[in-house]
């Protein structure tokens, strides 16, 4: 599973969480049978799926999973263009490589690309996460803080 893609967390998928070990933010879960069909199969902040987990696990209102729907696509369209700036990056190095001469002009080029792609997608972050902070009531932060903590939820 690559980095920013959003995973379900073991004891979620497996069925656990109950007994000793149980946090107060994790309930029981039984969600439908479909609820979690194709989550984790490589679409970093694909927003269907990550709200709909989201909707669930902090029980946000109509108008919340709206509100978080747009953050989520800006931060998906964001990954996105990071990753074709990734490509061009590689692209890049390899052209630098490939003469009879080592071009470091375009190897220059291809490192500020990566450095501008990775600032834009750092602000695109920064700017969405004061917005799901002024959305969610403060029990609904507690939660969402937890399942970055555990890893349910990656930024």
């Amino acid at each position: 599973m690559r980095r920013f893609d959003w995973q379900i967390p073991a004891y979620a998928a497996a069925g656990c969480g109950h007994g000793s070990h149980h946090h107060p933010f994790t309930r029981d879960f039984a969600p439908p049978a479909n609820f979690f069909s194709g989550m984790g199969e490589g679409t970093p902040f694909g927003v269907k799926r990550p709200l709909r987990f989201l909707a669930y696990k902090l029980e946000l209102d109509d108008h919340q999973v709206a509100e978080l729907a747009r953050i989520l696509d800006e931060l998906k369209t964001e990954r996105a263009q990071a990753a074709v700036d990734d490509r061009r990056t590689l692209t890049a190095f390899a052209d630098a490589l490939a003469g009879a001469e080592f071009d470091t002009a375009r190897a220059g080029e291809g490192a500020a690309l990566r450095h501008t792609g990775s600032e834009r997608l750092r602000n695109a972050v920064l700017a969405a996460l004061p917005r799901i902070h002024a959305l969610l009531k403060p029990e609904q932060r507690e939660r969402f803080a937890y399942l970055i903590r555990t890893g349910a939820v990656a930024l």
